[in-house]
């Protein structure tokens, strides 16, 4: 009995580190900065049909190193079962250098001499593994040789036994083939009988089959695209897929006929071209999931068309793939901005439907004070950074690596603490506000433009404190929503998330719709926070404005988290117990409540290390467990 089809799709092939050059409108040669993404087909159809909400995974190989550990983490992180990528000690994961020079010239560079994914072999193809699977699907560069070739044919064999359905995207790469140089990566198309040979010797095994007129010339062995489609058709009963760039594609289920444009197709989309590298892997990811979930091909062919369009108009390949919810909400919609990457709204569903990691409960340990530890006894820089390293270890000792747990740690104070962070599963947020400022300032390390978040990891999330009141002066408005708006925008531009803490009551008499009030406002302005960090209200009603303010404007925000103020641990849990009431507060971010009185004692030298640690560790675990039953007497009261 064959196993449960706990897959929808395994991919099969390249894996590689794309390292797309920043700048726009240069030659390769005048880069002077890349962004790093995953990339090779197989590896981007795998996070495109995932964020499409199919269960997807991918068999290759990575190597033994950094950039091998980041491809298979990114891939976990988008959902996609890495039990298929091997990591292989003696190789070196493929590396692609990749540029957009004008609308028809896109420069890469291949480094895949004796690369990991090359050495793929029959011995890592597990029949048990493919028999898990709706569909199996192959790419052409891993027909190129020997030894990767018959690694592929294990699992298309494999997969015929077990009712597996196979695809193949011919995805014709010359240069991958030995027929061009090194400087040649963007060459698309060159004659060859040997690839054509090859390439047909294996046509019979695929159910469906995808290729651009030029690849079904080379699989066809005709520059004549009727007449290389009635090739492919000679050897394979497949349905075939002929992508026509801007005209859209058409699907063949029979006998070829003797115009493109007599077979099926599905609506295109009226889009700038930005950057076509990655847009057939973005096309076959749509198409995929139309073709798994039944569909008829016109509308299979609408999903690819719209993720390929998705691809063309955005930097990077695997990054401008849409998630399901951001396809629905496009075809619903339509083009209002042929540009697709200047959408404002668009821009705004892809990037909260596609953001990392499952934060929907937040146990933070908030120690990014700076004013408050700087004005207590024996306190100096030094001695308030070693203090946020003991603050982090009971951190660590509490989260014991289960997730839902988190940190806010400033870099100016408490620089080592931060770094030692990274890596440990903890949410990490990071203060860019001047401590106490009002007109909002930001740290100097920002610098006056807010290039210094060009320094910053990615995980880390932008947190600012902004004290804002709806009934401030116009100056004091104007100059603080300037900001505001300026570090929002500068966070997107880094692929940076967003935390923005208000506290009106720190300014001005407060009541049950206050918050809600700053809360729109924000958003009116284009503000899209990824986070809020709103004080402990003392009623029902002004939770349910504020996060009625949020949703009917952001379904997608990552959540609430309530800010402690110093509060006694007793009446901080009455907070957290009305909060805990409303799904969109995910947690608390506490910091004084659980670090104040060992601050003191330690940095007046009055208490060690260990003394200090265990008290945090105390106050933090039990500041966690009240979140954590209160949750639970919410959601039983819901």
């Amino acid at each position: 009995m064959s196993p449960a089809k706990t897959l929808d799709v395994i991919t099969i092939g390249r894996s590689s580190v794309d390292l797309y050059g920043a700048q726009v409108g240069g030659r390769l040669e005048d880069m002077g900065s890349f962004q790093k993404y995953i990339g090779g087909s197989p590896t981007n159809m795998a996070a495109g049909t995932a964020r499409l909400g199919l269960r997807s995974a991918l068999i290759t190989r990575v190597g033994d190193e950094h950039m091998g550990r980041f491809i298979r983490e990114e891939l976990a992180r988008e959902g996609v079962d890495v039990r298929g990528v091997k990591t292989d000690p003696e190789r070196l994961t493929a590396l692609v250098l990749l540029g957009i020079r004008d609308e028809t010239q896109f420069p890469l560079i291949f480094y895949r001499e004796n690369c990991a994914d090359m050495a793929l072999c029959e011995a890592d193809i597990d029949e048990g593994f493919i028999a898990e699977a709706r569909s199996v699907v192959a790419t052409g560069t891993h027909l190129s040789h020997p030894q990767t070739e018959a690694a592929v044919i294990k699992a298309l064999a494999l997969a015929r036994r077990h009712g597996v359905q196979t695809a193949l995207d011919i995805d014709y790469r010359p240069n991958l083939w030995g027929l061009a140089g090194h400087g040649a990566g963007e060459s698309r198309f060159i004659e060859s009988a040997a690839v054509t040979a090859k390439l047909q010797s294996t046509l019979h095994y695929f159910d469906l089959i995808v290729g651009t007129e030029e690849e079904f010339h080379i699989a066809g062995g005709s520059t004549d695209t009727i007449a290389a489609l009635r090739a492919v058709r000679a050897v394979s009963k497949a349905t075939l897929v002929c992508k026509r760039g801007p005209m859209g594609a058409v699907a063949f289920t029979g006998a070829i006929p003797n115009t493109l444009d007599e077979g099926e197709s599905g609506p295109g989309f009226p889009i700038e071209v930005f950057n076509v590298l990655g847009a057939g892997d973005g096309f076959m990811s749509g198409l995929l999931k139309g073709w798994l979930d039944g569909e008829p091909w016109p509308i299979a062919l609408k999903y690819a068309n719209a993720c390929g369009a998705f691809a063309v108009s955005r930097h990077g390949c695997t990054p401008a793939y849409p998630s399901w919810e951001e396809l629905q909400f496009f075809l619903n919609r339509g083009v209002k901005e042929k540009a697709l990457r200047k959408d404002a709204e668009l821009e705004q569903v892809h990037w909260s439907t596609n953001r990392h990691g499952d934060w929907s409960s937040m146990r933070v340990f908030a120690f990014d004070h700076r004013m408050q530890l700087e004005a207590m006894e024996g306190a100096t820089p030094a001695k308030i950074g070693a203090f946020k390293e003991l603050c982090l270890a009971a951190a660590l000792q509490v989260a014991d690596g289960q997730p839902g747990h988190g940190i806010l740690c400033d870099n100016r104070l408490g620089r080592r603490a931060l770094h030692a962070a990274a890596g440990t599963g903890l949410w990490i947020g990071r203060p860019v506000e001047w401590p106490g400022s009002r007109p909002l300032t930001l740290e100097p390390e920002l610098g006056p433009d807010f290039g210094g978040l060009s320094e910053w990891p990615l995980g880390h999330v932008v947190k600012v404190l902004c004290f804002y009141h709806p009934d401030d002066a116009p100056e004091m408005k104007a100059q603080q929503e300037e900001t505001v708006v300026r570090l929002f925008h500068a966070c997107r531009r880094n692929r940076l998330e967003m935390l923005l803490e208000v506290i009106p009551s720190k300014v001005a008499p407060v009541d049950d719709m206050t918050s809600a009030q700053v809360i729109s406002r924000f958003y009116d302005l284009g503000v899209y926070p990824d986070w809020w960090k709103l004080e402990p209200f003392a009623t029902d009603a002004a939770w349910a404005n504020a996060c009625d303010a949020i949703t009917t404007r952001d379904p997608h925000v990552r959540g609430i988290v309530v800010l402690g103020l110093d509060a006694p641990e007793d009446q901080l849990a009455a907070s957290l117990g009305l909060a805990a009431r409303h799904d969109l507060v995910k947690g608390f971010a506490v910091g004084r409540t659980i670090f104040a009185d060992a601050a003191r004692g330690w940095l007046a030298g009055k208490m060690g290390d260990a003394e200090a640690i265990a008290m945090m560790v105390e106050r933090y675990s039990r500041l966690c467990l009240i979140w954590d039953e209160a949750r639970a007497k919410g959601e039983k009261a819901a």
